[in-house]
């Protein structure tokens, strides 16, 4: 059964005039999608377009191009294998799916449209429901919605409490709201939330729903994450986007068992990064799209008031877009005063990469490990990746080092990394790396299973992909026949 939702628009958060979106259930009438203004690229910071519909079953899709004949068409992930048609200044597609999509007019990827057609909500809050407190849009104090939290009759019920911000633009006076122990974080397709959730020392958190947290009017130097999960325990995300945060999208320090689901990021700030993972374990990423302009998902030990090790991080069927930086980013910073960090057990499977652009040569790697601060690094997999577009870097980074700018020390090494069905065919990259330190902080162990550049499955060392230095052991190279 095709079931088809749409979502209308909240005042006062900037839409975009360059596409016209509609969709609709096929044979039924169209609806229009409200296009929001993204911000991308920290190079040159431009708008994009970015719209989102829920649906089940099958959708079909029109999209007119305002500003320009269509002369070619770049539908990505090219993987999803989505069959258009463009009569010059309409494109059409049908989905069988929920899909992540980056549609590109002329070969412009920046001037492109984000296309989100997420699943259907399961059991989404109703605004009358028990426990759920209905807040209208407009400006709101933090103890006023702590208070409908700790109201005599909420204590006598003894179930989880939900905040369930309607369609509309709502603001935080204090910027930053604090979400208690117990709470669901409710916010609607339609609501655009302008403030930062923080969740510290709190445990069973949900944030959830189809609406935005906008953050595009904060100043770099506001250091403003989308959310903050820090000492906490159970908390997941799951179905909202964050957009042009001045920090992190989100930041997990010293917490367990996160979940994130169907999350989707812009960012365009320095230190933007999308997913930032410290002294954490048991945290599941699973269908996210982000597009930030530094790391989109990076895994650290220690770092600022965080202690610890990492360990068992999953990142599945999720599609990545380094503006600046790494998409996959593991090890940078650990506790070298302590002798470092374990970062282990952790698992990339089903991704798609559509950039990574890095200018400076000590950032490059779209699948990096850079292990420095005495952290040992092993134990990770890299499975089903594939990477469309290098602009400037190298496919994969596995290096033990002392970063200047970071690591008073350098890393204890990397051992056991496995890459497998990892395929680029984009443009000329830089040769990849696997630099071991010195002697005694080495690189031991990566295995390469089918690996693919350029069409060619890859079975040695070439120096014109791979360079290998003396402190690198155990490399090998396997072509596995398809079954």
């Amino acid at each position: 059964m095709n079931q088809l939702q749409v979502y209308e628009a909240p005042k006062n958060i900037p839409g975009r005039q360059d596409y016209q979106v509609k969709v609709r259930k096929p044979g039924e009438d169209w609806q229009m999608l409200f296009v929001y203004e993204v911000k991308v690229d920290m190079h040159e910071v431009r708008p994009a377009s970015m719209a989102f519909f829920d649906f089940e079953g099958e959708a079909d899709v029109e999209i007119t191009c305002l500003y320009s004949r269509i002369d070619s068409v770049n539908i990505s992930p090219g993987a999803r294998g989505v069959d258009f048609t463009h009569d010059g200044r309409k494109i059409s597609f049908k989905l069988n799916g929920p899909q992540k999509l980056s549609i590109e007019i002329n070969g412009d990827r920046f001037r492109n449209l984000h296309l989100f057609a997420n699943p259907l909500e399961v059991r989404p809050p109703r605004p009358d429901g028990a426990g759920v407190h209905l807040i209208q849009p407009g400006i709101h104090r933090s103890p006023d919605l702590l208070a409908l939290l700790k109201s005599t009759e909420v204590q006598m019920n003894r179930q989880p409490q939900t905040l369930y911000f309607a369609p509309g633009t709502h603001y935080i006076e204090e910027t930053v709201f604090a979400v208690p122990s117990g709470t669901v974080i409710y916010l609607a397709g339609g609501a655009a939330f302008v403030g930062s959730f923080v969740c510290e020392h709190v445990e069973d958190i949900v944030i959830r729903g189809r609406g935005v947290v906008y953050l595009a009017d904060f100043h770099r130097f506001s250091a403003f994450r989308g959310v903050r999960i820090v000492y906490s325990r159970r908390v997941s995300i799951e179905g909202i986007t964050v957009m042009d945060p001045p920090h992190y999208s989100v930041l997990i320090g010293q917490s367990a068992d996160i979940d994130i689901t169907n999350f989707k990021a812009f960012s365009t700030r320095g230190w933007s990064d999308g997913i930032d993972i410290m002294s954490s374990s048991c945290v599941e990423i699973r269908d996210v799209f982000m597009r930030n302009s530094d790391d989109c998902i990076a895994i650290y030990g220690s770092r600022w008031d965080f202690y610890g090790d990492s360990r068992n991080i999953s990142v599945r069927d999720s599609v990545l877009w380094a503006d600046v930086a790494h998409p996959l980013m593991i090890g940078t910073h650990g506790d070298h005063r302590r002798g470092g960090d374990t970062i282990e057990n952790i698992v990339y499977e089903t991704i798609d990469i559509l950039e990574h652009h890095e200018p400076q040569e000590n950032y490059w790697g779209a699948l990096a490990i850079n292990a420095g601060d005495r952290n040992l690094v092993r134990n990770v997999l890299y499975s089903d990746i594939r990477v469309e577009r290098i602009e400037q870097g190298q496919l994969f980074d596995l290096r033990v080092v002392r970063n200047k700018d970071y690591n008073p020390e350098p890393g204890t090494g990397i051992e056991n990394i496995t890459f497998r069905n990892v395929r680029y065919d984009g443009g000329i990259a830089q040769p990849s790396r696997i630099y071991g330190y010195d002697e005694d902080r080495g690189v031991n162990g990566v295995e390469f299973i089918n690996l693919q550049i350029h069409g060619e499955k890859v079975e040695e060392a070439r120096t014109d992909l791979i360079l290998v230095n003396a402190y690198a052991r155990n490399v090998t190279f396997t072509i596995e026949e398809a079954l």
